[in-house]
């Protein structure tokens, strides 16, 4: 039996039922009426929801509407993700609803329950006190008879009923409180309104005046999602199918695979679109920028977890990360340059006039080629740490590659991509950490690599070290070119024992040994600061003099560099902390001792400072031996009496200038001549050379003409064990064998250096 036709059973049911009826156009206000833009939200009438309002704007339309009869406007918004919608974001139709209960939340925010009551047509929207109001005119809904309608009605409510029993979100009370309304305005809004649809169909549906035309559209609206329902059931079913039990950890990529397959889609996410915005940002020129885009292309058509997926994303990774535009500002500022420089290392004045002159060209021209600086010299002389200097004077990243012991190409060049855990070469590599393309690139004992079976990297390294070649560099990994030429390369090695083509492309910059007088100043101004606080000492603890340091270079290092200096200085520093420490606990002891005879206990401090017991400590050259023992080297020791056949020669060694001592002696026999003491060849032909000269001038010299036929020679260069040689001590030879022949005395307080000729002339020295 129809509801309407049967009596009320109480006063509460008459309120009910005639509550709707006393809702009529002329019944609510058509005027100034406040409105509220939604997001995502469409309200229709006879339906009563929660909305929670966060908007300003909004919160006071409802408290407006509260003091005006619980009226308002619910209307859609365009766009939901603007914040402040304008007029013309706003859809025109809309539902006119009554508040009926508003609560006020803590943080701000307002929940209210409408009620939806009739559509309406927004004619005009203004704003009045910071809020929009708007006039609207009711939108009269067409029918038809009542039987036409009961068909479609039974039709929605199967399909409905079909979609609740594939949709586990919805109640099944849902089709029950449906089956029983008789309204059929009300039945097809409260249908779509339960449907999982966008805003815009359910707006199109709120648009409809029409009633046939609303069950028709609610329709086509419910076959849409039982035909997506019955598409997700495939879906899962066809997955459900493929994964195995070793495919488990695999079931989700495997259902977004078949997801796609169904949509027509082949692109694997958001990964793919953060690449190519990677690729457009990275400012490639056109070769690389067209390889990227065709391996992002590849990459899009192959299955995410496929190994050659992760092969090209590495790729595409490392082709982005490259600095292919960015540059680091350069410092053209040629005082501060050298001041930087001067400041860090002592000496080295042709390395620094050198850096000095490509800046000041620089600033005459734009693009310059950098050059190739080889700085060749002893260990310990500076030549890393110069490098260091080179890129801060110059306003340069600095990046350090080590070439000790390298032996593969592919180091320089990179690995084919088709290998397993290919990389490019440590040239990209370095740029890639230093993130500019124009750094200083130091490469490290350049002479110590070697060549095997997996190439010769020195022969890599002839492209990347050639200003004419290295601006179409090309690595094996990223197989595309990438410009070098604006990265100043400076290698470093202890020798010239470099391959000619890759020492011919390098400016070649000799470092000579420290001079006793650089070596003291690096020691006083560099070296001990250093290891005062390394070993905790503060500068007023211990004062070393320059006759303290000379000493200590004189009679326990013997090197080019500083490194030997350095460890003597620390070990001195050592001994005084030493000294210090053991200093403090005997005073903590006495101190202890004089508390117990006192009888009047004081609490000493936990931790003693040193520098309250540690007085100055100065080092002379006398107290050296205490600290660092014997000495190991004798220093320019010559003879202090003047000796028949002994010389005093200059000789040149890697670590400095030494004395040579050069001794002769005539003895009874045959002419013959006896050489010892590890002479080389050419020291060896000395010898003869300046027996020669000798001979020829025999009688000019006052030896007799038999003293070569009846007399034996022996030429003897002391400390047999070290190996000499070279040209330079013919004189000292030719002074000797006139000495020992004639038996006249050489001044020991003369030492000499030269190549002799046969003509008796000597040399300038080399």
């Amino acid at each position: 039996m129809n509801d309407n036709s049967k009596p009320p059973a109480d006063k509460k049911s008459k309120a009910n039922k005639a509550k709707p009826l006393a809702i009529t156009p002329n019944t609510v206000p058509s005027k100034s009426i406040p409105l509220l833009p939604l997001r995502d939200v469409v309200v229709f009438p006879q339906t009563v929801l929660p909305l929670f309002v966060g908007r300003k704007r909004s919160i006071l339309g409802i408290e407006y509407a509260m003091k005006n009869g619980n009226y308002v406007v619910l209307a859609a918004q365009k766009n939901s993700k603007v914040d402040e919608p304008a007029v013309s974001e706003i859809h025109r139709t809309a539902c006119l609803a009554k508040i009926l209960q508003m609560l006020k939340l803590p943080d701000g925010t307002v929940k209210v329950l409408v009620e939806g009551l009739l559509r309406v047509n927004i004619s005009r929207i203004t704003e009045k006190i910071d809020i929009l109001v708007c006039d609207t005119k009711v939108l009269n809904t067409e029918s038809l008879s009542d039987q036409s309608l009961e068909v479609l009605r039974r039709t929605v409510l199967n399909s409905f009923e079909q979609y609740v029993k594939q949709h586990k979100k919805l109640p099944n009370e849902v089709v029950a409180s449906l089956s029983n309304m008789q309204d059929t305005e009300r039945f097809v809004d409260t249908v779509v309104s339960h449907l999982n649809v966008s805003v815009d169909m359910k707006q199109k549906m709120l648009s409809m005046t029409n009633l046939v035309s609303r069950y028709e559209y609610a329709l086509t609206l419910l076959e849409g999602e039982l035909d997506i329902q019955q598409a997700e059931k495939r879906i899962l079913s066809r997955v459900k199918r493929q994964v195995e039990k070793n495919q488990r950890d695999h079931y989700l990529n495997e259902q977004i695979k078949a997801i796609q397959k169904e949509l027509g889609e082949e692109d694997d996410g958001a990964l793919l679109d953060e690449l190519d915005k990677k690729i457009k940002a990275a400012h490639m020129p056109k070769e690389a920028l067209d390889k990227a885009k065709a391996e992002l292309k590849k990459l899009k058509m192959m299955h995410p977890m496929s190994s050659e997926s992760t092969v090209s994303r590495n790729y595409l990774e490392v082709m982005v990360q490259l600095p292919w535009k960015e540059k680091s500002k350069l410092n053209l500022d040629l005082n501060s340059a050298q001041a930087i420089l001067d400041a860090d290392h002592n000496g080295l004045e042709k390395v620094k006039d050198r850096i000095v002159e490509y800046l000041a060209v620089q600033q005459r021209v734009d693009k310059v080629k950098s050059p190739i600086l080889c700085l060749v010299g002893p260990p310990g002389v500076g030549k890393t740490s110069l490098g260091q200097s080179i890129a801060k004077a110059t306003g340069r990243e600095y990046v350090r590659m080590a070439l000790g012991g390298v032996r593969d190409e592919s180091e320089i060049r990179g690995h084919r991509r088709t290998y397993v855990g290919a990389l490019p070469g440590k040239i990209l590599q370095n740029l890639t950490k230093a993130k500019v393309k124009n750094p200083l690139f130091l490469l490290d004992e350049i002479d110590k690599m070697g060549a095997d079976w997996r190439g010769d990297p020195a022969s890599a390294l002839l492209e990347v070290l050639d200003p004419e070649q290295n601006h179409t560099f090309q690595d094996h990994y990223i197989e595309v070119d990438f410009d070098l030429s604006d990265v100043m390369f400076v290698a470093t090695s202890n020798s010239l024992n470099i391959p000619p083509a890759l020492l011919d492309r390098m400016e070649i910059i000799r470092l000579s040994g420290y001079t006793e007088d650089e070596k003291t100043d690096i020691a006083l101004n560099h070296l001990l600061p250093k290891q005062l606080q390394l070993n905790g000492l503060l500068p007023s603890e211990l004062q070393l003099d320059e006759s303290a340091v000379r000493e200590i270079l004189r009679h326990y290092t013997r090197e080019a560099g500083v490194r030997s200096l350095e460890r003597e200085l620390g070990k001195i520093c050592r001994k005084v902390v030493k000294r210090a420490v053991l200093n403090t606990k005997n005073t903590a002891t006495i101190s202890l001792k004089a508390e117990a005879v006192s009888k009047k206990p004081k609490k000493l401090p936990i931790n003693t400072n040193i520098d309250t017991v540690l007085l100055c400590t100065t080092v002379s050259a006398a107290d050296v031996e205490t600290y660092l023992g014997v000495k190991k080297y004798s220093y320019g020791l010559a003879e202090k009496n003047n000796q028949v056949g002994q010389v005093a020669g200059l000789a040149w060694t890697e670590v400095g200038g030494e004395l040579l001592t050069i001794e002769a002696i005539s003895m009874p026999g045959k002419g013959l001549i006896v050489r010892t003491g590890s002479l080389g060849n050419v020291m060896k032909e000395s010898v003869d050379a300046a027996r020669s000269v000798v001979r020829s001038r025999a009688n000019l010299l006052g030896i007799a003409d038999d003293a070569f036929e009846k007399k034996d020679l022996h030429i003897h260069a002391p400390e047999g064990a070290t190996p000499k040689d070279g040209p330079s001590a013919g004189i000292a030879m030719t002074t000797a064998m006139v000495s020992a022949l004639t038996g006249i005395p050489v001044r020991a307080d003369v030492a000499m250096t030269g190549e002799i000729t046969l003509r008796g002339e000597v040399l300038a020295i080399g």
